[in-house]
């Protein structure tokens, strides 16, 4: 495989009822089942649901910290905060919108500028919500310490 084509692996084996375990190898095993919000739903287990928005949001930080490096500056926090709204559409249901609410502490007011710039770079290039088919925004704040 080149370097401008990789492949992610994952296996899912159900266990009982709507439980089963995710199992990516080399990885912990995390189990998943049906939101409690669907009829046989599992209170307390990751849902695929809390995945999609989970893999938003840490697409967002892994994208940041590529861009705070490429330009040469160190950020001391980095939080996303990510909430998807599911809706019943045509189809049935699907994620219409998520939202990223990120926040970025620095140590200077002469970081901010680089901070917001790799935020909105990060926004524009993150992989995966480009993957998504649904509208992703984004609300960022800098803060200083």
């Amino acid at each position: 495989m080149s370097d401008e084509s990789h492949r992610y692996e994952v296996r899912v084996d159900w266990d009982h009822d709507r439980i089963g375990d995710l199992i990516i190898e080399g990885k912990p095993t995390i189990q998943i089942a049906t939101p409690p919000e669907f009829e046989g739903g599992v209170p307390g287990i990751i849902s695929p649901e809390d995945l999609f928005v989970a893999a938003a949001a840490t697409c967002m930080m892994t994208t940041f910290v590529t861009f705070s490096k490429k330009m040469r500056f160190d950020f001391k926090g980095f939080t996303c905060k990510g909430v998807g709204t599911l809706e019943r559409v045509e189809k049935g249901f699907q994620f219409t919108h998520i939202l990223l609410e990120t926040t970025v502490v620095v140590e200077s007011e002469e970081l901010v500028h680089k901070a917001e710039r790799a935020l909105e770079l990060s926004g524009k290039y993150c992989l995966v919500t480009n993957s998504m088919k649904c509208k992703v925004d984004h609300k960022n704040k800098v803060v200083v310490e």
